[in-house]
Order: structure tokens, then C-alpha cells, then sequence
């Protein structure tokens, strides 16, 4: 699927790019994965729907795709920095368990969810505890480099050692300041400064991972994880990196400060970001705020994951995603007419009559979409306007289909055990409308109506709700 050019929004360079790989028909790809201390939240989640769609549309394009993704399991402090806890030693004294175990614990519980939304697995899992040995590997390039500095507490990166520090997220460092930070370490020589290896010393006395090093016991900082892992896997120059809005200034600014100043040369090509997800007043959704949504708690809510992952299609990765209840109950409501479409397309196949020319002009169009930096808005629009088409024959229709599902990812081809009609749900919309409004006569005469035709609606506290076969 060579014919269109794929252009990709680079973070590096603030601008769409025509997306050229290192090797021809192969690319390296990186995902910044979780830290699995808790539950990821779905504002978390919306950051690995985006990268397997661009997965997806790789592939579409006919490339091979080598994607890593770590497990951060040690390192990450409770300020994304060089401050506080472990967030993993946290987690495990809030729940009684060891690191171990939660690791595992939530590790798990992440691909469970990854599962739900259809997201495919990387092609390598890389668990921070597992390299170690590489970890200390580039640090000892650093060094070697003359990129490092020992205190009393840990190995640090002397930032102003690289003339391109910030040159991702477009930080001056003149106007960067000590105080800006929490506990500032006097040792420190710049405010920028962060740790490679933190020692087992002071308020790290404790920690309960770590590990002999040429400089002392102790363990890796956060960024040097991801830093040495993908290198490892992906060679010292690779195609793409991706990650969230809230990555660039600090984690992966640092990365790309340790990577090039260990390799001596420009490390990734493309990197790219997702938006946040939004609630109420534009607030981004964050564990650290306790404002935040489980996808377990989403399905309790009457929503299932394919619902959220339609959702979140139906807006541009690089666009904030507002997420309220209204918007939910009308992706579901959304998702569902599709399902309702393509069960009665294909239903009604006749394989005799097909318009191949229209499913060429369709080829391209859509293809035009997802290559112009990830338009899954509209491409959906697309195929929405393909399967209204009245006069053009289902077997073509179906043929769209199969082109489109493995890039969207919908699993709009499986078939559901119950099936909620178009006409029961425009009911239950109309019945939504009027609680709104308070027209409480009017939402318990529809409730009446959605019942006499077989189905249930069930509401949630929360205002959500959900439709059930009796």
C-alpha cells in the first residue's frame, strides 16, 4: 500500500513529515509503557490506543514493524523526576505486598486491558528489572564520555555537558531554576541535572530493589531505562518513539540527552505524541489528582472497552479528548449502530454484484486519511459514508470492511451474542433526553416501550447507563 506517502506530525522538528524509514521495508518502533504501580487510568490508555494505530497503519502500508515497550518496574519516583518515593515501594506498602508482586500484580491487570481494547501485544516486553546490565552499560558510556558527575546521593548527567538539552520540548535552560524544584539537591551542579543511578544512601537507604554498580549499590533512574532498553533492542538509531504529552519535558527530553550523548550521533527520527484526556474543567485526568477512570470501572458503567477505543478514534490523537458521560453514551450508542450495520450487510451478501470501482476510489480515500498523520476521525466518516451508500452492493461493502477493521481495530466483524436494534436505541436516547430535561412522565412512558420490545435499561448513579436484553 505504497501509492500515498505517509506524512507523520514530528515533535522534533514541530511539523508533518514524509515518514521515511531507516531500512526500506522494516521499522524500529518504541513505546513508552506504564509504570505498574496501580491500574492505568484511561487517560493512560488512550496513549497506547493511539500507538497501535499507528501500528495498524504501518502495517497498512506495508511495513514490517519491530515495536518495544517497557514495563517500568523500578526507578520511577513520585515526581516523574529525581524527588520522592518509589512509586513502585509505595504501592507496595499501600497494598501489603511486596514490589514483586504488585509489579506483577498490575503488569498483568495492564495487559488484560490492552487485551479488552483490542490493542496488540509489542513485538518485545521489555521489564526494567530485567536489564540492568544494559542500564549500567550506557551510564558507563556516559561516563566514558565525560557526560557524568558522582555526589554523595547518586551518578548524575551534567546537562550542560549537551548543547541540545530541551532542543524536544524547547526548554532554555537560562531561564531553568533550582527552586522549581522540590528537595533540590546542593549538589547538583545545574537545576536540569538528573539521576543515572541513585545510591542506597539517605532517603534511599531502604529501597528494597537494587543492585551492585562500578559506583556503588543502588538503582537506575527512571529515564535510563528507556534509554538503554530500546537501543538495546532497536540499534543505537531507530525510527520512531512514542509516548504522551506530559513525556516531553522532562522524561523524554532526558532520554534523548542520554542516548546521544552515550552514541555521539541523532538517536530517533520521529517522535510522537498523544494529547491528554480531559474531564470537567479541561483537567487533565491523573492519578496523582485522584481524578481518574478505570476501564474496569468504564464497563461497570454499562460501557464495554470497544466502546471507549471508538471513542477515542473519533478524535485526532493530537487534539485534548473532552471524556463526560454524554460523550461516552453516544460513542456507545454510535458503536452499536455500526455493529447493527455490518451484522445486516452481512447478512444479506450476495456475491454476484460487486462495484470494484468504488472500492478502489474507497482504497484511496481512506488511505489519504490514515496516512495524513493518523485522520482516524475521518477515516470512521469514511466508512460511515461507504456503508450508508444505498446502491452500492453489500458484497462491497464487506470487502471495505475487511480492509478496514485490522486498521481501525473495531472488531466490527465479530459477531455480538445480543444485538440492541437501532429503533430501541433511538428509545433509549430519546429517554435520556427527556431525564435530562425532566420530563419524568415522558422518560418512564419510553422505559415502557423499550421494555415491551424485549430489552431493559439499566442506570448507573453516576448518570451512565446501560441496555440489556430481558
Amino acid at each position: 500500500m505504497k501509492d500515498n506517502k505517509l506524512y507523520l506530525f514530528n515533535t522534533l522538528s514541530k511539523s508533518k513529515e514524509e515518514f521515511i524509514p531507516i531500512k526500506e521495508d522494516e521499522v524500529g518502533f518504541y513505546s513508552c509503557g506504564p509504570t505498574v504501580y496501580s491500574y492505568a487510568h484511561i487517560g493512560n490508555l488512550r496513549s497506547f490506543i493511539f500507538a497501535d494505530t499507528l501500528k495498524r497503519i504501518l502495517k497498512f502500508n506495508g511495513y514490517k514493524v519491530k515495536h518495544v515497550m517497557n514495563i517500568t518496574d523500578v526507578g520511577h519516583l513520585t515526581s516523574d523526576a529525581d524527588e520522592g518515593e518509589d512509586k513502585l515501594e509505595k504501592g507496595a506498602s499501600r497494598e501489603g505486598k511486596t514490589v514483586w508482586e504488585l509489579a506483577e500484580f498490575y503488569t498483568k491487570a495492564f495487559k488484560k486491558d490492552l487485551e479488552k481494547l483490542n490493542v496488540e501485544p509489542p513485538s518485545i516486553w521489555s521489564k526494567a528489572t530485567d536489564h540492568i546490565e544494559q542500564q549500567i552499560a550506557m551510564i558507563k558510556k556516559l561516563e566514558a564520555n565525560g557526560f557524568t558527575y558522582k555526589t554523595s546521593t547518586g551518578v548524575y548527567y551534567d546537562t550542560s555537558k549537551f548543547s541540545d538539552y530541551g532542543k524536544l520540548a524547547n526548554l532554555k535552560i537560562e531561564e531553568l531554576k533550582a527552586g522549581a524544584r522540590i528537595e533540590v539537591d546542593t549538589e547538583k551542579k545545574n537545576p536540569r541535572d538528573f539521576l543515572l543511578w541513585a545510591f542506597t544512601v539517605g532517603k534511599n537507604k531502604n529501597h528494597i530493589m537494587n543492585w551492585d554498580s562500578p559506583w556503588g549499590n543502588g538503582f537506575p533512574g527512571w529515564h535510563i531505562e528507556c534509554s538503554s532498553m530500546s537501543s538495546h533492542y532497536l540499534g543505537e538509531r531507530f525510527d520512531i518513539h512514542t509516548g504522551g504529552m506530559d513525556l516531553i519535558p522532562v522524561h523524554h527530553t532526558n532520554e534523548i540527552a542520554q542516548a546521544e550523548g552515550a552514541f555521539g550521533h541523532k538517536w530517533v527520527n520521529y517522535w510522537m505524541h498523544n494529547e491528554f484526556l480531559v474531564i470537567g474543567n479541561n483537567e487533565r485526568m491523573a492519578k496523582s489528582d485522584g481524578n481518574f477512570l478505570t476501564l474496569t470501572k468504564l464497563e461497570k458503567d454499562g460501557f464495554p472497552p470497544m466502546t471507549y477505543r471508538y471513542f477515542c478514534l473519533n478524535g485526532h490523537y493530537r487534539q485534548q479528548l473532552q471524556f463526560s458521560d454524554e460523550a461516552m453514551i453516544s460513542s456507545k450508542n454510535a458503536y452499536q449502530r455500526l455493529k447493527n450495520k455490518v451484522k445486516e450487510i452481512l447478512d444479506n451478501i450476495d456475491e454476484s454484484k460487486r462495484d470494484e470501482q468504488f472500492e478502489q476510489e474507497f482504497i484511496e480515500e481512506f488511505t489519504k486519511a490514515v496516512n495524513d498523520d493518523l485522520n482516524t476521525p475521518k477515516a470512521l466518516g469514511l466508512l460511515w459514508q461507504a456503508l450508508r451508500k444505498d446502491d452500492l452492493p453489500n458484497y462491497s461493502k464487506m470487502t471495505i470492511l475487511e480492509l478496514v477493521d485490522p486498521v481501525l481495530g473495531l472488531r466490527v466483524l465479530e459477531k455480538d451474542e445480543v444485538i440492541v436494534p437501532d429503533e430501541v436505541l433511538e428509545l433509549v436516547e430519546a429517554r435520556a433526553e427527556a431525564k435530562k430535561d425532566k420530563d419524568w412522565a415522558k422518560a418512564d412512558s419510553l422505559r415502557d416501550k423499550i421494555e415491551k420490545k424485549g430489552f431493559v435499561v439499566k442506570d448507573n448513579k453516576d448518570g451512565s447507563y446501560s441496555v440489556e436484553k430481558e
